[in-house]
């Protein structure tokens, strides 16, 4: 966030000006959440980090888990930016490699 000074004319008084951070920014398209492979973890806890990330069943993270270890990364979500962070950061818990792409 930019915090902008401005002097209203009086040297002894400098009003600040905060930006209004409410309003929601909308990008175009929606963003996405990588997974990378890595030579640490254990598909088993792959495939369970990516359950609690993404609330999926466990056919489905196998399926990712296999993309990411035979592509080298696998996007595991498409949606609000705001939940790719969310995802990503439950991923990072356990060390995992990620990426959100906007």
């Amino acid at each position: 966030m930019t915090i902008n000074l401005q002097s209203t004319g009086d040297p002894e008084v400098i009003e600040q000006v905060i930006p209004d951070t409410s309003k929601e920014i909308s990008v175009g398209k929606p963003a996405r959440a990588i997974l990378f492979n890595d030579e640490i973890h254990s598909f088993d806890e792959v495939i369970n980090q990516i359950i609690k990330a993404i609330k999926c069943n466990r056919n489905k993270a196998e399926s990712l888990t296999w993309e990411v270890h035979n592509l080298g990364k696998s996007c595991v979500f498409t949606g609000e930016l705001i939940k790719c962070l969310q995802i990503t950061a439950v991923l990072e818990e356990i060390q995992l490699m990620t990426e959100v792409q906007i």
